[in-house]
């Protein structure tokens, strides 16, 4: 399917390229009718044809163009357009040039002159005028501004002047419209958009005119604004006349506030677009409207809104907003009877949970409002089953808008249980809701109700995840004699409910009895069955991630005990190895996880991307424990050593021990993760990069072994010397291993750290070490490296005629 669309692709990028070269051609024979023209009157130069036979012609000009040559249709127009009355040869006149059919190299110099000729085209009579424009409307409203700040003019001579203006570019876009009619256009709009902003001025600022007749003056020029680019044809005039008007509050306020007259203006400009929508479809226009709206009501919403004065009049104009915009993303298209794509359904949902969220926010804030939230809910299922009755009724619309927006109704009825309900039990409705409408999707093959399962699934999840936060919120010991029991407690059994829902819905997914209703929506089912494994996925690693968080937590504040007050002012103190002890357990949870994901998968799933996403994922868990985990590990050494607060809690040998049942998780990551890159279902070889991870992790494990050794005898001076020679050994082994197993990258990474072996040798371990370490470090060093030049000269002929990769 992709490779017939690219085809296609490809067949209409040559039809373009071809008319292109058409219209040059058509040009080339116009401009030699008119040379034929020039020579005639002058009755002393001709154009030479020379006809040979069957084969074609050839066709003699003064200044001969590649372009010329044109392709058989045409060639029979020119030769009865040019047909010579007294020929003339080349012989007696030289300047004349056969035109010889095109080569590779002139058609290239003809395509590349096309397109620079195409830009230019598009410069010059399209991007030039708009920038023009533009640029005039701003300089006008920068002029006024500048004229307001510093009182150059009265008020009367600024709207005055600012009117001209406008109506001297009016002047010139009737003026030029017969001839220039894009150009026209463009000045038009600009010329529409000054007359928004002079009168917008004159009211807000100078209170020239009354509200009433601001308002016709509004209406008016919407009216005009909207009549011209239907007239025109042109969505250039509602791009600059109506949008381009939204930034006149914004070049002329001066904080004064008045927000009505704002928000008035703004749902009249709305209004033109509207009526616009039922005669056009000019998606971009729509677009910019719906975006410069609701910013220019958020801008002002946000930091300025108060409840007590702005309840009403905020709550009015975000329903005047939404219901224009529900009517301009249908209107067009039901009057058409056209089908609805995935963008427009995109658009009606956007648009309806903006209206709901800022609908949601006004009451939220107001102390009345809040008990009215759910019925606000109910309200908009109520607008949408309207909705979909009204389009039910018209026979002759898509039957999949009609799902839509019964869908829109049926997911605003389920938000309205969080509204009336809160916590656990939202996300045990969604979950349920979605797995139980996922089922009659599948196996009743009714697509609407698959549809209607997807949101709910993904309201669930996020439900779930916002959710974790609060429900596990630190155990205050000290204001609750409850504490949540590890995996017995509502928090971790909605987790696992959540879990059995999505797990039964990836199990019908993957079920190949039940067909998706959905199969023409290749690319949206290729999102949902990467969508529910992962939310699946998700779910169940953080449900006991968060129950192992919740425990540590709660078990630090149990430790609390109080101080006396002559303790660095601190009124109590925790056993702070809790929080170590807290990381190293999630890290080796962590690692048991992506373990035994990679072993189901090569067991039972056998899936590329998942098992890519496992080894990312392992990958970043070691990385997190060879740094958090060795820290929080030497943390619990040090004050195992130093015994630190020992007089409120014990320090014991599990603070050592610790360490090494991690080093057993390593290994078992390690294991799996070796296993599934060799797994025939894994469609990258992976064997190089395992090989970096795995060296990378064991000489960082042995390294910081070294040190917790060194530490534990009280040599902590030692280990720079103990690390150089353990760098140095190491080195040695992979040259060892890279001439066994002729890996390339293993000798190479040998050299590597060789390399910086010495380095730390001559640039950090000098400054420290006394005579007897310097002396053993340089001979031990010394001896590997001779060791490793043995190597290599004994098996050049393995490393290097055979390649050694």
């Amino acid at each position: 399917m992709n490779r017939e669309k690219d085809i296609i692709i490809q067949l209409q990028d040559k039809i373009s390229q071809l008319s292109k070269r058409l219209e040059s051609f058509q040009n080339e024979i116009d401009g030699l009718r008119q040379d034929i023209h020039t020579l005639e009157s002058k009755e002393s130069e001709y154009v030479a044809i020379k006809t040979s036979g069957e084969t074609g012609q050839e066709v003699f000009i003064q200044k001969p163009k590649p372009e010329v040559f044109i392709q058989e249709p045409q060639s029979e127009v020119l030769s009865q357009e040019t047909k010579p009355e007294k020929p003339v040869l080349p012989s007696e006149n030289p300047a004349l040039l056969p035109i010889l059919p095109d080569d590779k190299a002139e058609k290239e110099q003809n395509g590349d002159a096309d397109r620079r000729k195409n830009i230019e085209k598009f410069i010059g009579e399209n991007l030039i005028n708009k920038i023009g424009i533009g640029i005039t409307i701003i300089g006008v409203g920068i002029g006024a501004k500048y004229a307001i700040d510093n009182q150059l003019i009265s008020p009367l001579t600024r709207i005055i002047l600012g009117y001209l203006v406008g109506l001297v570019l009016f002047a010139f876009s009737i003026h030029l419209k017969k001839q220039y009619e894009n150009f026209s256009a463009v000045l038009l709009s600009g010329s529409m958009a000054i007359f928004y902003f002079i009168t917008f001025a004159a009211f807000s600022f100078y209170a020239l005119y009354t509200q009433l007749f601001t308002f016709a003056l509004m209406v008016l020029f919407t009216v005009f604004t909207v009549i011209a680019a239907i007239k025109y044809n042109r969505q250039v005039i509602a791009h600059i006349g109506l949008v381009g008007a939204y930034a006149v509050p914004f070049l002329l306020s001066d904080g004064s506030g008045k927000i009505a007259i704002l928000l008035s203006y703004v749902a009249i400009i709305n209004a033109g677009i509207l009526v616009i929508a039922f005669r056009k479809y000019w998606k971009p226009l729509y677009y910019s409207a719906f975006i410069l709206t609701w910013l220019i009501f958020l801008a002002w919403f946000i930091p300025d809104y108060d409840p007590a004065i702005h309840f009403g009049l905020s709550g009015g104009f975000v329903s005047i907003y939404f219901i224009i915009f529900y009517i301009i993303f249908l209107a067009y298209k039901l009057r058409k009877h056209e089908k609805f794509e995935l963008e427009d359904i995109l658009q009606l949902l956007v648009n309806s949970f903006v209206f709901y969220g800022t609908g949601y926010s006004i009451l939220d804030q107001h102390t009345l409002g809040c008990d009215f939230l759910g019925l606000f809910t109910l309200c908009n299922v109520l607008i949408h089953s309207i909705v979909s009755i009204l389009i039910y009724r018209q026979k002759q619309s898509d039957r999949n808008l009609f799902f839509f927006i019964l869908g829109l109704a049926i997911l605003f009825l389920t938000i309205s249980i969080p509204v009336q309900l809160d916590g656990n039990w939202v996300t045990l409705f969604w979950s349920v809701e979605a797995a139980l409408l996922f089922w009659i999707g599948r196996t009743k093959n009714a697509p609407v109700y698959e549809w209607l399962s997807y949101p709910l699934m993904i309201l669930a999840f996020f439900s779930l995840s916002f959710g974790w936060p609060d429900v596990y919120h630190i155990f205050e010991a000290k204001q609750s004699n409850t504490p949540l029991i590890p995996l017995l407690n509502i928090n971790f059994l909605t987790s696992l409910l959540f879990i059995l829902s999505f797990g039964f819905i990836n199990r019908i997914n993957k079920d190949k009895q039940y067909v998706s209703p959905l199969q023409k929506d290749e690319h949206f089912l290729q999102v949902a069955n990467l969508m529910i494994p992962a939310m699946l996925l998700i779910g169940v690693y953080f449900a006991f991630y968060m129950e192992i968080v919740n425990f540590w937590n709660q078990l630090y504040i149990s430790t609390l005990v109080p101080l006396n007050a002559n303790f660095a002012g601190h009124k109590e103190i925790g056993n702070e190895n809790i929080s170590e002890y807290k990381t190293i357990f999630l890290l080796i949870y962590s690692m048991l996880f992506f373990s035994v994901l990679s072993l189901v998968n090569i067991t039972k799933l056998k899936n590329n991307l998942l098992g890519l996403i496992n080894l990312g994922l392992s990958t970043f868990t070691l990385g997190l424990f060879l740094t958090l985990g060795l820290f929080a590990l030497g943390t619990l050494r040090d004050n195992y050593l130093s015994q630190l607060n020992s007089e409120y809690f014990y320090r014991g040998s599990l603070d050592i021990g610790i360490r090494y049942l991690s080093f057993v998780f390593v290994g078992l990551i390690l294991f799996t993760a070796k296993r599934q890159i060799k797994q025939e279902f894994l469609r990258t070889d992976l064997h190089k990069e395992f090989d970096y991870l795995l060296h990378i992790t064991i000489l960082t494990l042995t390294s910081n072994e070294l040190i917790n050794l060194m530490d534990l005898f009280r040599q902590e001076q030692s280990y720079k010397l103990g690390l150089s020679i353990l760098f140095g050994s190491y080195a040695l082994l992979l040259i060892i291993l890279g001439i066994w197993k002729k890996k390339f990258h293993l000798r190479v990474g040998a050299i590597v750290l060789f390399s910086a072996t010495l380095v730390k040798l001559f640039f950090y371990d000098l400054t420290y070490l006394n005579t007897i370490s310097k002396t053993i470090v340089f001979l031990v060093l010394g001896l590997l490296l001779l060791v490793i030049s043995f190597l290599y000269n004994k098996y050049k002929k393995v490393i290097f005629d055979d390649g050694g990769q």
